[in-house]
């Protein structure tokens, strides 16, 4: 689809601009169906009985400008990498910058090493998050402090989408209260050390995705050794412990 795009880019001086625009507009119509008729399928889908092995989940980071969507802060790159029960596969992987016109702070380019200039060239936040719903499909999402992650998506898919952002996201504190009830809460790095995992590309998306892709390996184990054969017992021991 993108070569073809891409084609008829080429041409379109004589066909006509109208006509390239046509065309992606139909290409992106396509694509919302596709989402919408995904978001339908996510409301029919039973994963809480599911063996926790068997599940599909997508793992992933956001790096942002701030943290208050509704103040103007905004995404800047995304980056996700799928696993199958305990599995992390690594060569599964999804990772954007997003395009924007607004210059980032000096204090948060020095944390992510992102520059203003590579987002002035990023691809349109529109095209990623079509792109991203392609990746995840019907996984259940997992992330480090998910509110943060919740919060821009919800932000984002409206306003580039308008459509509402329902995909199940589960936290990675869901497993750790399992073995460490006392965690309230964490940093990223505090629970790699305490999972002996190598802190690595801090503050890339992608990096962080993985760490936390490993960090899920870790308790999703520590779950089944426990005795725990799906997210419904979780749930339930969960609500019962904290009740």
């Amino acid at each position: 689809m993108n070569e073809m795009i891409q084609y008829f880019k080429q041409i379109s001086g004589k066909l006509g601009s109208n006509f390239y625009t046509g065309f992606q507009d139909t290409h992106n119509l396509q694509q919302l169906s596709f989402i919408r008729n995904l978001q339908k399928e996510l409301k029919d889908t039973k994963v809480l009985d599911v063996p926790l092995h068997e599940l599909n989940f997508t793992v992933f980071d956001l790096e942002t400008s701030g943290f208050f969507p509704e103040k103007g802060d905004r995404i800047l790159s995304i980056g996700a990498v799928k696993m199958k029960g305990t599995t992390i596969i690594s060569d599964q992987t999804f990772y954007t910058l997003l395009k924007s016109e607004h210059p980032i702070s000096d204090e948060i380019s020095l944390l992510t090493k992102i520059q203003t200039d590579e987002l002035q060239n990023a691809p349109e936040g529109k095209e990623v998050l079509l792109q991203f719903y392609q990746f995840i499909k019907r996984d259940i999402l997992v992330a480090h402090h998910s509110k943060h992650e919740k919060a821009f998506m919800q932000k984002s898919c409206w306003d580039h989408l308008k459509i509402r952002f329902v995909h199940r996201i589960i936290d990675t504190s869901f497993l750790i209260r399992l073995s460490n009830p006392q965690w309230k809460s964490f940093s990223l790095d505090d629970i790699c050390q305490e999972c002996g995992i190598e802190i690595k590309n801090r503050h890339h998306a992608l990096g962080d995705a993985m760490m936390t892709a490993q960090i899920w390996r870790y308790y999703l184990n520590k779950a089944q050794e426990m005795g725990f054969k799906n997210l419904r017992e979780v749930y339930e021991y969960l609500a019962k412990s904290y009740n």
